[in-house]
């Protein structure tokens, strides 16, 4: 996949857990749950339709910050491989009267019995790249891939 550094943010990691592990904490509710953003946060009220079209949304609890809550559509699964969705769109790929702008594709390939791991962030210009990437991009979704690594072990 080629992207376009001015709108596009990447994160790749070496996870020890197998794609199949990863791809349960992904797409099961109550796994997203614990890993989907950086502690304290908490994540809740997860839905997945595991399907183009369907949904996928969180609540997140926000010590000091009211609760947020987001919700996509899905665009693509490849089961234990590739699962992309967007806040652009609601489900049944209705325009979303409000969203962060953003499409994420996660990628899961075999790496010895791990996984290499990336999550792609795509944005429509490059102030909401930029913006997203001050908010804490690389240590915010790193820091719950690490989370999503050390679920996926113990599974």
């Amino acid at each position: 996949m080629i992207l376009n550094p001015e709108t596009d943010l990447d994160l790749t990691r070496h996870f020890k857990a197998p794609p199949a592990k990863v791809w349960r904490c992904w797409t099961e509710p109550k796994l997203l749950e614990q890993w989907f953003a950086p502690k304290p946060v908490v994540t809740r009220d997860v839905q997945i339709d595991l399907r183009p079209g369907g949904i996928f949304a969180t609540t997140m609890d926000i010590p000091g910050m009211d609760s947020q809550t987001g919700a996509g559509c899905i665009l693509e699964v490849v089961p234990g491989r590739r699962l992309v969705w967007t806040d652009l769109l609601g489900p049944g790929y209705r325009p979303a009267p409000d969203s962060f702008g953003m499409t994420a594709i996660i990628l899961l390939e075999p790496e010895g019995t791990g996984t290499l791991y990336r999550a792609i962030a795509l944005h429509r210009t490059p102030d909401q790249r930029k913006n997203h990437e001050d908010m804490g991009f690389h240590q915010g979704w790193g820091t719950a891939a690490d989370q999503l690594d050390s679920v996926a072990v113990a599974l």
